[in-house]
């Protein structure tokens, strides 16, 4: 049976819009989003998805204030309506296409509920398209868009209504799809880590005054750059491309915790572009939030029908503090580059080997 999209001209493969045009049990298209009053004392990260072949749709939302971490989660079978994506107690609006989009979360009795509009600062960028292999196998094939921007409306965490406005409240969002790895786990087969085994990744976007600057960058265990990108986005839709990031992070004694990064980059002309970085205000993205390397519950995972929990993680907690150093790190971001004062996300995870961090095995640390 056709479903409501397949009204519309947007048809890229000779299939309903029912059905991706990938057969790989990983397919998925998602969006995720930000928001930060730029104080570093609390941070919003959320997000929805899709998993077509899956059969599943699912969403959550985290806030960080202090050392605590509240996370509601919530799950369903897919429906055919993805003009209007609702999971349970979240929804979103789409109210003015890669401008204005509003994000609603109904989930006070779990302690998390908003009613937040996202309006676009500037323009949405492309970035690189993201290919990832496991030994022979190809693990990630994404694309993405992502944008800065501001928020208003309101936002509510274990009782307490914050009112959200955009002379304060900033963030970033990005939509991406295509394949990575969700669900159930799959049958291991032939193990392809070693002990060399080395993940490092780097995801800034930050917003200025005047411009906004995104820089991805992936390496493995030898630091070899496997993607990499880094642009300024102006209000007027220019884009400068800013040569290769090289990138510095001093990490906390005994830890994998950032404290402080400086990025190099190079303007056209060869100058420096220099951003230097103060993380605060971490989100785990896999302590309750689904991504990889949660051992609680991982996106696209089937719960059944209506299917939705919470849980309040608290940092002080050493079991809890112990799972930091096993997945990518969501920061509050304060910026600088030269007299210019930005804020944004600085989003890091090195995990195993990683020769330039001085990083030998899974469980080495900074001096």
């Amino acid at each position: 049976m056709p479903v409501p999209l397949d009204e519309y001209p947007i048809h890229q493969t000779p299939l309903s819009l029912a059905h991706a045009g990938s057969s790989d049990r990983n397919f998925y298209d998602r969006c995720y989003f930000n928001a930060h009053d730029r104080s570093g004392d609390i941070f919003l990260v959320t997000g929805l998805g899709f998993y077509p072949n899956l059969g599943v749709k699912d969403a959550y939302a985290a806030v960080r204030r202090g050392s605590k971490q509240w996370v509601v989660r919530c799950s369903d079978e897919i429906d055919d309506d993805r003009m209007h994506p609702t999971v349970g107690p979240y929804r979103i609006e789409v109210l003015e296409p890669l401008k204005q989009v509003r994000i609603v979360c109904d989930a006070d009795s779990h302690g998390i509920g908003f009613d937040l509009t996202w309006d676009g600062s500037f323009p949405a960028i492309d970035e690189e398209r993201h290919l990832m292999r496991q030994g022979r196998r190809t693990i990630i094939d994404t694309w993405r868009f992502a944008q800065l921007g501001s928020w208003s409306g309101t936002l509510r965490v274990d009782g307490d209504e914050l009112a959200v406005t955009p002379d304060t409240w900033l963030g970033s969002r990005d939509r991406s799809w295509g394949i990575r790895p969700v669900g159930e786990a799959e049958p291991a087969g032939r193990p392809v880590h070693d002990d060399t085994f080395g993940f490092w990744w780097l995801y800034v976007p930050l917003r200025f005054e005047t411009f906004a600057i995104v820089v991805i960058a992936q390496e493995n265990g030898a630091g070899h750059r496997t993607l990499n990108d880094a642009v300024r986005i102006w209000k007027d839709g220019r884009v400068d491309q800013l040569g290769w990031p090289r990138v510095q992070i001093d990490y906390r004694s005994g830890t994998r915790h950032p404290e402080r990064a400086r990025i190099h980059l190079t303007e056209r002309d060869g100058s420096p572009f220099v951003i230097d970085v103060e993380p605060s205000c971490p989100v785990p993205l896999h302590v309750g939030c689904g991504y990889g390397g949660d051992p609680e519950w991982l996106h696209g995972s089937w719960r059944g029908r209506d299917w939705a929990e919470s849980a309040v993680y608290d940092f002080d907690d050493p079991a809890v503090a112990g799972r930091l150093p096993w997945g990518v790190v969501d920061h509050v971001a304060r910026a600088t580059v030269g007299d210019h004062v930005g804020h944004g996300l600085f989003e890091h995870g090195t995990i195993g080997r990683h020769e330039p961090s001085g990083f030998t095995d899974l469980g080495s640390v900074a001096p």
